[in-house]
């Protein structure tokens, strides 16, 4: 298995989007049937460590990094103690141009904030602020996000018309640029004024 690490890194990096076999065969310049050799015995490495909470998940030719399906009531206990309670500068970002460019692309959001966004994208799923909103017609037919009704719940909004237009945010929310700093956006105020309550 000489590309154990590097597979790990592919499909972790890739998220909840999964990694297609020829993709990924080309990114590390290896045959796709030696790529699947290796992706076999890492699939049954994991799956049989006790150690390990990840396997591999295959929908035809497209891969997966995830959780152990046994895993899936402590994950339950961590979304309801509290613990996650509090959303990061990360997931107020994204669910700030989520809200504003929905549908949108995983890829579309990395391109708007520079960095990967699918770990979080992944945290506000299984926290249902957003939802999957159909794919987007171009090759490799990438998940389309959208905010949710627990969404609006969550930032006490009727509807995505209570958004506030980009123009009424403050001066001191813009960064040096005028651009919008999201990370001062209404949900961060919200988020803070929620924590002081």
């Amino acid at each position: 298995m000489q590309y154990r690490a590097e597979i790990m890194a592919l499909l972790y990096t890739s998220g909840d989007q999964g990694l297609d076999l020829g993709i990924m065969a080309e990114l590390l310049e290896i045959s796709k049937s030696a790529l699947r050799q290796n992706l076999e015995e890492l699939k049954d490495v994991l799956l049989n460590d006790e150690k390990s909470g990840l396997i591999i998940n295959q929908h035809e030719d497209i891969y997966k990094l995830v959780t152990k399906p046994e895993l899936g009531s402590l994950l339950n206990r961590y979304f309801k103690s509290g613990l996650s309670t509090t959303l990061s500068q990360a997931a107020l970002e994204i669910l700030s141009i989520i809200a504003y460019k929905q549908p949108i692309t995983r890829v579309e959001i990395d391109e708007i904030r520079g960095v990967q966004s699918s770990g979080t994208i992944q945290t506000l799923m299984v926290r249902q602020l957003i939802k999957e909103n159909g794919r987007k017609n171009v090759p490799g037919k990438p998940i389309l996000y959208g905010t949710t009704e627990q969404f609006l719940d969550y930032f006490g909004l009727k509807n995505l018309n209570e958004l506030p237009d980009i123009e009424e945010f403050k001066d001191s929310e813009l960064d040096k640029d005028g651009n919008l700093d999201l990370f001062y956006s209404k949900f961060e105020r919200l988020e803070n004024e929620e924590n002081n309550d």
